[in-house]
């Protein structure tokens, strides 16, 4: 699974930096300089973590983390240009999880976001995915729309997995089709792959949800931060 990192910083010398030290084979890294970049980025995908600057050129970080609300299904790690306690307790009362203060080393950033990470993961594998009407156990095989238990096949199970997991982005036909349908000895043309998609649709009622991308693939709709 890819993990998704957006960092908001306007220091470009900085946010590169970040960005190199926080790279590895199974990260997705994104920096960005405004908080309206950041805005359009978590508008068209879902996240894991946000490494947040509190003063940026178009606003205020703690504005920010107040206008993301508590419904957001990732940490935030804030950064502040002082020890200063207000400066602190603001975004922490704000939403943030951590907060590092600037100057600080790169080992210290590294270790505070597995943490985050870690936190996350733990989290999930407690209580599912969730979202509105939808309680996903993923490792338990149940599924629940509105509290009433779903039956789903192995292969809609799979489907379903792999677009909340990447909740917001698109996902190409063929890849769906090479990851779900890995043990057939067959070919398997797009056909298959739009009849689970309709079935996965009617049972969660997810039409809304599980959105056509014509000619390209398919992606579940982000409906929150």
């Amino acid at each position: 699974m890819l993990i998704d990192i957006l960092i908001v910083e306007d220091d470009k010398t900085l946010r590169e930096g970040l960005e190199r030290a926080l790279s590895l084979a199974d990260r997705r890294i994104e920096g960005c300089g405004t908080l309206s970049h950041a805005r359009r980025i978590l508008r068209n995908r879902g996240i894991d973590l946000l490494i947040l600057d509190i003063n940026l050129p178009d606003g205020s970080g703690i504005d920010f983390l107040e206008e993301l609300g508590s419904e957001r299904n990732f940490p935030i790690i804030v950064l502040t240009a002082n020890d200063m306690e207000v400066d602190i307790v603001a975004g922490l009362e704000a939403g943030a999880d951590d907060h590092i203060t600037k100057p600080f080393s790169l080992a210290v950033l590294r270790a505070r976001v597995n943490t985050q990470l870690r936190k996350k993961i733990d989290a999930n594998q407690e209580a599912g995915w969730v979202s509105g009407k939808y309680r996903f156990l993923f490792d338990r095989m149940e599924y629940y729309v509105e509290g009433w238990e779903i039956q789903l096949s192995k292969n809609e199970q799979k489907l379903l997995r792999m677009l909340v997991e990447n909740e917001g982005s698109i996902l190409k036909r063929e890849l769906l089709i090479d990851r779900i349908w890995t043990d057939s000895l067959e070919y398997v043309d797009g056909n298959a792959l739009s009849v689970t998609i309709k079935r996965l649709r009617d049972k969660l009622h997810a039409e809304d949800q599980i959105e056509t991308i014509y000619g390209i693939g398919y992606r579940w709709v982000k409906t929150h931060g």
